[in-house]
């Protein structure tokens, strides 16, 4: 890098910001973003309604509330990116100009330099035929700001900012090179390769396991302290948010129902929506008294591994072990959770467990049955084990409608049911996760999320399956639609006395939702055990880990026990 050929090009602003003092919110600073009576509508549809809201210079001020609350219109109308047939009354001011007033032209130059935006999914927003080092320069480049060397080490300065050194992580790069986490620290480098006076992170740690958020939000907030960046962050969280946020502002329907400080906010919770979140955040299913009865799952020292990139044209590369002799067993009628990272084998075992991948050695039996024979799934056993996805968007077809869908699995059946017969089993797996018999004849895009997830589980449960896998299946989920569903779960645990091996990256999902728990990391398990003994004392150092990084709500207010631990045990 040539720091000096930066610097000659793009000067500091270090010395132009506040510095980053422990409270944040100086009383009588000038507000950096001033969001003044803004409302919204879109075709004559009204989006927003009379928001009010500032953001100051090394502020972190966190958006919060269900998908569709307005949040990320919000932050699209402060990008200067919204929708034709948008209609904008009010003001929304950055540094006292007026964005609602400039033009397309303007807003380019704004976009970038003065404002940066951090993308829900680091994947869709990266170019997967450009490397990372061009993409983070590309932003320096279309603003003019440095020649093309000066910008090339500028973005190899702005990735090891943000922890991705060349020596570790080349600028030289495909995203598909890179994990989740690496990747979304390229979006946040893009983001701030122009050091913007605000930066806005949508739902930036969604996808992540609890150990690579917590990695991106102390990074975001040793942004916002040392560039003295105002910072608006969107998600729905509150955890992450109690721990992030100088002040929340709670949306609902396009409006602000209730804004202040994090800690008086979370003390007082004035408004009945507020609370409403809060409790979802803590909610806890009524899972009904587990009676195993016997293994029906067996896995016995399995591996899986992959071959790794070739070292030359005669040297293949040396394998790369995802599931490293793995052995545990579920009982009939048991829950049992599988935690770990990114990256540590989960879904592959997942995958092997359905009988989708081969194992190069061990054995997964399901009451005794191997999954996979003769070099092929068992078609028998394949129909006594489901799945549920994590995106049911993205494991339907969006051509077919709901009734064909949720039949799918019949063609595992040696004699699936046919006319009356058949729509009456759709009509009932409908009816068990809460939906309507005619919910059958429409597509899937006329559902929400929730509706969506519960159609899937209806696809899985259809045919009766003895285990299902839900593999992250509420991760993507608002808190009081995760809180309906993790409730489906247990109710149809209750009448049908589920097996399943919940994967989630979310440790107080697993603690709500399951009876054992297994920990796993680098493609081995490390601690399995009871869930209430596993969270409360964790033997393992990478277990202590996991819960140690994992955010935590504050007390509800009344001094009531916290959900998931006691601070201390952080």
């Amino acid at each position: 890098m040539t720091p000096s050929l930066v610097s000659k090009y793009l000067g500091e602003r270090e010395g132009q910001r506040p510095s980053h003092l422990s409270d944040r919110t100086q009383s009588g600073s000038k507000p950096l973003l001033e969001i003044d009576a803004l409302s919204l509508t879109i075709h004559g549809k009204p989006i927003l309604r009379d928001l009010s809201l500032t953001i100051a210079p090394g502020e972190i001020v966190a958006l919060t509330g269900e998908s569709g609350s307005g949040k990320s219109m919000t932050a699209l109308a402060a990008m200067g990116l919204l929708p034709q047939g948008a209609e904008t009354s009010g003001a929304l001011r950055l540094d006292g100009t007026n964005l609602c007033q400039l033009s397309e032209r303007r807003l380019c130059a704004i976009r970038g330099r003065e404002i940066g935006m951090i993308f829900q999914e680091p994947m869709t927003a990266l170019n997967p035929v450009q490397r990372i080092g061009d993409q983070v320069a590309e932003t320096i480049l279309v603003h003019k700001a440095m020649p093309r060397a000066a910008a090339r080490a500028r973005a190899a300065e702005m990735l090891a900012r943000v922890g991705l050194p060349p020596e570790r992580v080349p600028p030289s790069r495909y995203p598909h090179e890179l994990s989740g986490g690496q990747r979304q620290r390229v979006v946040i480098a893009m983001a701030i390769a122009l050091r913007p006076k605000l930066l806005i992170a949508d739902e930036p740690t969604t996808a992540l396991d609890v150990t690579t958020q917590a990695q991106i939000l102390d990074l975001l907030r040793e942004l916002v302290r040392e560039e003295g960046m105002g910072l608006m962050m969107i998600t729905h969280d509150l955890a992450v948010v109690s721990e992030m946020a100088d002040r929340i502002a709670v949306m609902n329907s396009g409006e602000i129902v209730e804004q202040g400080a994090t800690a008086r906010l979370f003390a007082e919770m004035r408004h009945p929506y507020t609370r409403q979140l809060f409790e979802a955040s803590r909610h806890r299913a009524d899972l009904p008294e587990a009676r195993p009865d016997g293994p029906l799952l067996r896995v016995e020292t399995v591996t899986r591994h992959y071959p790794g990139p070739r070292q030359g044209l005669f040297r293949p590369g040396r394998a790369q072990v995802a599931v490293n002799g793995v052995s545990f067993e579920i009982a009939r009628g048991e829950r049992v959770g599988l935690v770990g990272e990114s990256g540590c084998g989960k879904s592959t075992l997942a995958r092997a467990i359905l009988g989708l991948e081969p194992v190069q050695a061990g054995a997964i039996t399901l009451d005794g049955a191997p999954v996979y024979r003769h070099g092929k799934p068992d078609r028998a056993v394949r129909r006594r084990v489901q799945v549920v996805f994590q995106d049911p968007y993205g494991s339907f077809n969006p051509r077919h409608r709901v009734g064909r869908l949720i039949a799918e699995p019949f063609h595992l059946l040696d004699d699936p049911p046919r006319g009356p017969e058949r729509a009456a089993a759709i009509a009932r797996a409908l009816t068990d996760v809460g939906l309507k018999p005619d919910h059958a004849e429409q597509h899937i895009h006329a559902f929400s999320g929730g509706q969506r997830q519960r159609i899937a589980i209806a696809r899985a449960l259809i045919i009766r399956p003895e285990l299902v896998i839900f593999d992250e299946a509420v991760s993507a989920l608002d808190v009081r639609v995760r809180a309906q569903i993790l409730d489906l779960i247990a109710d149809l645990s209750r009448q049908y006395g589920l097996t399943y091996l919940f994967i989630s990256h979310d440790l107080s999902v697993v603690r709500g939702i399951t009876d054992r728990v297994l920990v796993m990391r680098s493609g081995e398990i490390v601690e399995a055990g009871e869930t209430e003994t596993v969270f409360d004392n964790p033997a393992h150092w990478y277990t202590k880990s996991l819960l140690a990084a994992a955010p935590s709500l504050p007390r509800p207010p009344g001094g009531g026990q916290e959900d998931d631990r006691e601070p201390d045990a952080r």
